[in-house]
């Protein structure tokens, strides 16, 4: 079966001021997923499932997702704050959803091959995309996943914190990853807080995870599984705003000896917008590579519609 690419827009994007996820970006009014689904559409994938808050669904089919039908088959799923296992309710004065983890849980019923899951606003270049969809149509291990690691340097903001899945890899294999939520840059150094206080410097090339994964569809049994275990454990000592996170899915995995993640390598420079200071770095960096004709002026020109495609 054809790989999947699931795309997790429900952040409520709360730094940015606004709904990031559909701002205009590009030159020709395009969001910045607009980039992501042009490159994995040229790499190889036809269909896209889009992980949504029920908000915004209806506004961002009629800006974006009914244009991107043209290209490739659409599909949605819907992040609840109260999508938990039997047995749980949300904690009182809770009101965002539960996390990364959460939202590739969320999208279990439209998810029947293998797949890569990616942030909506982070902008992970054709390079990425490319050895993603390779490693996923060779791929004949279930038990062996795929992650697509960047430098830090190359994904620090210049305007606040950001936040970021720190790895440890060994022979190319993924050996741990520690999601570090508060990781600021100053000058040419990177450092990162737990707890507002204290701050511990990373090393400045680390790889790093940007939630590019790729994934077998046993990997919902296990965000099944470990999801109860948070909402045990962890939800409890923070009620309002704990998350549950791929990264630390991955972790138990591969402390537990049920998985192996090959680490493919990016050089590229990270583009996102975490705030909306960003948003004009990443306009202009999306024009120079118009101009290095690493994109069309229009995006979208060199793509086949969909019925031309299967001529």
């Amino acid at each position: 079966m054809k790989p999947i690419l699931l795309i997790m827009a429900a952040g409520l994007g709360s730094r940015y001021g606004g709904l990031k996820q559909i701002d205009k970006i590009g030159p020709n009014g395009e969001i910045l997923l607009e980039l992501a689904v042009h490159d994995a559409i040229k790499a190889g994938f036809e269909k896209i499932v889009f992980i949504l808050r029920e908000e915004i669904e209806e506004e961002f089919k009629e800006l974006i997702g009914n244009k991107l039908e043209k290209y490739a088959e659409i599909r949605y799923a819907i992040q609840k704050i109260d999508n938990l296992p039997q047995g749980y309710t949300v904690p009182t004065g809770r009101t965002k959803p539960w996390g990364t983890g959460q939202a590739i849980l969320c999208a279990k019923d439209v998810v029947d091959a293998p797949f890569v899951a990616i942030n909506a606003d982070d902008f992970y270049g054709q390079e990425a995309f490319n050895k993603i969809y390779k490693f996923l149509t060779t791929n004949n291990d279930e038990n062996m996943y795929g992650m697509i690691g960047y430098k830090l340097c190359n994904t620090l903001s210049e305007n606040g914190h950001v936040a970021r899945g720190v790895c440890k890899v060994r022979d190319g294999y993924l050996e741990e990853v520690v999601e570090r939520t508060k990781i600021i840059k100053k000058g040419e150094s990177a450092f990162y807080t737990e707890d507002e206080v204290n701050w511990t410097e990373l090393e400045y090339s680390s790889p790093v995870s940007m939630n590019m994964w790729a994934f077998n569809t046993n990997i919902f049994e296990a965000l099944e599984d470990q999801f109860k275990t948070f909402l045990d454990i962890e939800a409890i000592k923070d009620p309002k705003k704990s998350e549950y996170f791929i990264p630390s899915v991955v972790s138990s995995l591969l402390a537990n000896n049920k998985i192996k993640v090959k680490v493919m390598e990016s050089k590229d420079k990270w583009y996102g917008v975490t705030y909306q200071e960003d948003k004009y770095i990443v306009r202009a960096a999306i024009e120079n590579m118009i101009k290095e004709g690493i994109y069309h002026e229009n995006i979208w020109e060199e793509i086949k519609p969909r019925c031309m495609t299967n001529v």
